[in-house]
């Protein structure tokens, strides 16, 4: 089967099930059959770009939300960038990781960075968050923004696609040395109790595993929590 179909198919089951719409449902929207649209989701048929733009618009996303892929490379190369910045620095794929302590659970996701053809100083991106059940399920939250670059931060500005309140903002510095990883502070209002919140991140260049010392990595230590108390300011420093 068609990776591309599969990828786009999911995309599209994703999106349908966050807006609450049933496979009949959208069916009925882009006039096709309940099978034609499932057999669309599993990737046994390849989309065309018109019926691409029926479901874009039924379900209320950016045609690119949908054709984001991006084959993975057999070999992750790191890219030096001669100028002096680090290859951070205009990375057109990046992997977040958090731990959410309310839950319990380690969070993974994917930032897909998109140059504008038409102006070149900017940058939009998106974010797709992945999160497991204890019981086995995924889940997926999605979210789309634009990315501004400095010799030493980045930063990134997200809205939920659902939920226009939930708006984050990711920094992440660029890193003083060349690695492959680099730390940042992901702030905003958490949808599930449209509260403030903040969590330590960690972004890299390459896919993780999700390990309990990737856990331990992303938890603030006590030494941590002292300093914070004393300043009465919660921060992330670019170590290594």
């Amino acid at each position: 089967m068609n990776e591309i179909n599969v990828h786009i198919g999911s995309r599209v089951r994703n999106y349908r099930r966050m807006k609450g719409l049933t496979l009949q449902q959208l069916a009925d929207a882009i006039h096709k059959s309940r099978a034609t649209v499932s057999k669309y989701e599993t990737g046994e048929i390849t989309l065309d770009i018109e019926t691409l733009y029926d479901i874009s618009s039924a379900l209320d996303v950016d045609l690119n939300q949908l054709t984001d892929y991006r084959p993975q490379k057999s070999k992750p190369c790191v890219t030096v960038d001669y100028s002096g910045r680090s290859p951070f620095f205009h990375a057109e794929r990046l992997y977040f990781y958090f731990y959410d302590g309310r839950y319990n659970r380690l969070k993974d996701g994917i930032i897909d960075v998109h140059k504008n053809a038409e102006n070149d100083g900017c940058f939009e991106a998106s974010l797709s968050i992945r999160s497991v059940t204890p019981t086995g399920r995924v889940s997926e939250v999605y979210y789309s923004g634009k990315v501004l670059y400095s010799d030493t931060l980045i930063r990134f500005s997200f809205v939920n696609q659902y939920n226009k309140l939930e708006e984050d903002l990711l920094y992440i510095f660029n890193p003083l040395e060349l690695r492959d990883f680099t730390e940042g502070l992901l702030c905003g209002i958490s949808s599930a109790d449209l509260s403030p919140c903040a969590f330590k991140c960690l972004v890299t260049l390459t896919p993780q595993e999700a390990t309990e010392d990737l856990k331990q990595h992303l938890l603030f230590t006590n030494k941590e929590l002292k300093r914070w108390q004393k300043m009465n300011m919660l921060i992330v420093d670019n170590h290594g």
